[in-house]
């Protein structure tokens, strides 16, 4: 991996980063103190436009945890990323990003420059950086800290599975990576509380037929032949 390395980052709670990959990148991501939380929102780099879609995400593949082999789709039921290794399984797909007006309530300030930045305004600033704004944000994943329902269909929060877990990511698009890391919204503690993420990103290969990932599932296979029919169409060079 070392020697494949493209970028490495460590984002302290209350931080962002935002990033352009090239389709084949592998991401770790890295829980470092067990109290990270990690909210992602992924966009085709060529055409941004198209963007992850978490509803399609859960419905298309009928599961709402993540976990490896999960695949995130976009809104044009294709496969911007892949999940092939996750030690944590601790990840949510329901209750969104914190906003600033929630922790203004709950914690006194929601700004990005104060003591608790909300994960919107982080994922705000990031994608100003690639011309994004307000309108282009979608709903997010998070990684590190795990929501559940219970039977009464009641969202329950489980928390961290501890540090050092982490989740590889894989990217099947060129893609834009907006990541907030910044504490969850049912997180039950009264005081804002995140810890660092570490992030590593080196070159890989995407997903292709002969992977026993690409037919894991039928829905799966068909977002894949999606995003292989897409690039095939010469559309955006490869």
């Amino acid at each position: 991996m070392a020697s494949e390395l493209l970028w490495a980052d460590t984002v302290p709670g209350g931080g962002y980063v935002a990033r352009r990959v090239a389709r084949g990148t592998r991401i770790r991501l890295v829980d470092a103190d067990g109290d990270a939380n990690a909210h992602i929102a992924l966009f085709h780099a060529p055409m941004p436009f198209e963007r992850l879609c978490v509803a399609d995400t859960v419905k298309v593949l009928w599961n709402a945890y993540l976990g490896t082999g999960h695949l995130l789709l976009s809104d044009q039921g294709r496969v911007l990323a892949s999940i092939v290794e996750d030690t944590s399984a601790c990840h949510d797909t329901i209750a969104g990003a914190t906003y600033r007006a929630a922790n203004e309530r709950r914690y006194g300030d929601g700004a990005v420059p104060g003591p608790s930045p909300a994960a919107r305004e982080l994922l705000l600033v990031a994608g100003a950086k690639f011309g994004l704004s307000a309108i282009d944000i979608p709903p997010t994943v998070s990684f590190f800290k795990g929501v559940r329902v219970d039977p009464a269909g009641s969202l329950v929060f489980v928390g961290s599975a501890g540090p050092g877990r982490y989740v590889d990511l894989l990217s099947e698009l060129d893609l834009i990576v907006l990541i907030a890391n910044s504490a969850h919204p049912l997180d039950p503690r009264p005081a804002f509380a995140c810890g660092r993420l570490e992030i590593r990103a080196w070159r890989s290969s995407p997903t292709g037929p002969d992977d026993p990932l690409w037919s894991l599932t039928p829905e799966g296979e068909r977002a894949f032949l999606n995003t292989e029919a897409f690039l095939d169409s010469g559309f955006f060079a490869r």
